[in-house]
């Protein structure tokens, strides 16, 4: 028979309905009891009861909540701090699970599932959300490290991201293990029974109190204390108690320092002097140099112009050097007064960092706190005795340093150069570079001309060492009119040069070349060609013979005419010209015209 009271009491025809379409009549009755069960089950299950320990052996503890099957609890949900169970205890348990009574597979006895851990955290969660709201500061024990936080206890487990351990998150959040804190909470999930939790916040809401109040009573040149939170390459961020202050590298000591962690480390506490205060942007300039006094007060008087001093070199430049006097106190050695006679192509040559060295104070600027330093003017010029030991007219004796186009340098000791020109070279030979006589390194005697010590120059000379063959042999050796045989040297525009012997050469004029009018020297001779030709003219003033090939084979008399008409040419362009220049054109070229080849 259907219990049509049974259907009743469900006041729910649409499920009577469904469950005749689901089973047969007889076994309405069965399936209507099993979905009542089922109902109840689940209503119980997830539910916090009461339960009483009925047995007890080494792995688990038997309890009855009421139903028609015991539970099972595992010994180790009783902590170590806890009173061992014992039979007859009544403990709180959380219904996991409900089994039918032929129970599961792998479980023939059909055990309910129960967890006294998770109740007392459930009792636990429910407790606390009727103390704790969002935006409430709490106080808690850090637990342990978790991946993206910590794990902090307040009566329940709650969740501190790292990025909300501190305003700079610290270098290992994993320092705050056992330390009592205090945060604000974020965010309550109840359904997933999660807190989180801020410190950050709560530091950064107290520092902001502390910011307003600090702000208004902070001044120009009060000395504070603070704590070093961060270094950076530039300087030092201090906290005043609420508010940060940049401490610049520059302002930490009157003497160089390479890296604020030199004067400075985190979490240090320090005491520093108020620069400035930009109140507008909340911004603060701190000095720990200003608390001493200023070394540079009264430098002049210490360190006067002219004055010698040891110092030790700090630093090294590629235009100088930096010499520290005192701490504080540092002045310039440029490259230019560090020798009086070595090329110092980069201070290092001379100094290094931490050398020991005598300078001598050139200038001082007190106001823009610099020295002007020498370290040449604590030694001995070598100019200054120049005169004395290279004479004019000595003969000394230097290696080749470098050539140039107009002559070469001798180094007479090291700093000290002669100048060698081309033009003291040779008394005879036409010397269009150096190269052509001299080599660099070659060991040269040479005479000194002149010197010139305000300058600091030397003149030297060659050529000197020996008399001048324009005086004595040249003139005595090549007369007017005499035939001698040479060689083309050099062919130009206006003539050609001819060699009579190891430097010395004549000029042989393009219009002397033959009888008849030549354009281009090249048709008629080919350098290294021999030639004889016939000497018309010694210029020992000019130092030039002047040659001719047409008049070779001139009679006497012919040569007679035509010198007698270019003396008179040569007298009329004098004349002309107010006894100022001249010269014979048709021996020799212009002097430009022929310094040019």
């Amino acid at each position: 028979m259907v219990n049509r009271n049974l259907i009743r009491s469900l006041e729910d025809d649409d499920l009577a309905n469904e469950l005749a379409l689901l089973a047969p009549a007889d076994d309405l009755e069965d399936v209507l009891f099993e979905a009542l069960e089922q109902e109840h089950q689940d209503y119980i299950q997830g539910k916090i009861v009461d339960g009483r320990i009925v047995e007890i052996n080494d792995e688990w503890a038997l309890v009855d909540v009421g139903f028609k099957s015991e539970g099972t609890i595992a010994l180790d949900e009783w902590g170590p701090e806890e009173d061992p169970p014992k039979v007859g205890d009544v403990v709180k348990v959380l219904i996991e699970e409900m089994e039918d009574e032929l129970g599961a597979a792998d479980d023939p006895y059909g055990m309910i599932s129960l967890s006294k851990r998770k109740a007392e955290k459930i009792i636990q969660w429910e407790e606390m959300m009727t103390s704790v709201a969002e935006g409430q500061v709490v106080t808690g024990t850090v637990i342990r490290k978790i991946k993206g936080g910590l794990l902090v206890d307040i009566g329940v487990n709650v969740f501190l991201p790292g990025s909300q351990v501190d305003i700079r998150r610290p270098g290992d959040i994993g320092d705050f293990i056992g330390r009592v804190i205090q945060a604000e909470v974020l965010k309550i999930d109840d359904t997933r029974r999660n807190i989180v939790i801020s410190r950050r916040s709560l530091i950064e809401r107290q520092r902001e109190e502390d910011r307003s109040y600090l702000m208004k009573e902070l001044e120009n040149g009060q000395i504070r204390k603070g704590i070093v939170k961060n270094i950076a390459d530039f300087g030092a961020f201090v906290d005043l108690g609420g508010i940060d202050g940049l401490l610049h590298i520059t302002d930490m000591a009157w003497e160089r320092i390479s890296h604020p962690s030199e004067m400075v480390s985190i979490d240090q506490e320090i005491e520093v002097k108020v620069l400035n205060i930009d109140r507008e942007k909340q911004k603060i300039a701190l000095g720990l140099k200003q608390k001493d006094r200023n070394p540079w007060e009264n430098v002049e008087q210490k360190y006067p112009a002219g004055s010698t001093h040891p110092g030790e070199v700090v630093n090294v430049m590629s235009y100088g050097a930096f010499v520290k006097l005192e701490p504080g106190i540092e002045g310039l050695v440029h490259i230019s007064e560090m020798s009086w006679t070595k090329r110092v192509n980069h201070p290092s040559e001379l100094v290094n960092i931490g050398d020991k060295i005598d300078v001598q104070i050139l200038g001082v600027d007190s106001e823009g706190q610099q020295l002007s330093l020498g370290m040449k003017q604590t030694q001995a010029n070598p100019w200054d005795e120049v005169l004395a030991r290279y004479p004019e007219g000595s003969d000394v004796t230097g290696h080749v340093r470098n050539l140039t186009n107009y002559g070469a340098f001798i180094e007479l000791e090291e700093g000290i150069d002669g100048l060698l020109h081309v033009s003291d070279m040779s008394w005879t030979r036409k010397i269009s570079h150096p190269s052509e006589l001299l080599e660099k390194g070659q060991e040269v005697h040479c005479r000194v001309l002149s010197v010139d010590q305000e300058r600091r120059r030397i003149a030297l000379g060659l050529k000197q060492l020996d008399n001048d063959p324009w005086t004595t042999d040249i003139p005595e050796k090549y007369q007017p009119g005499q035939l001698i045989q040479g060689s083309v040297t050099k062919i130009t525009n206006f003539g050609v040069f001819v060699g009579l012997e190891d430097g010395l050469e004549g000029l042989l004029h393009i219009s002397e070349l033959a009888d008849h009018k030549v354009d281009d020297p090249e048709e008629v001779v080919k350098v290294g060609d021999p030639i004889e030709v016939k000497i018309l003219r010694v210029d020992t003033d000019e130092r030039k013979i002047g040659l001719s090939r047409k008049r070779v084979d001139w009679a006497e008399d012919q040569e007679a005419s035509v010198v007698e008409e270019e003396r008179q040419k040569a007298a009329a362009q004098e004349e002309l010209k107010g006894g100022l220049g001249g010269g014979d054109g048709l021996l020799f070229p212009p002097k430009a015209e022929n310094n040019d080849n």
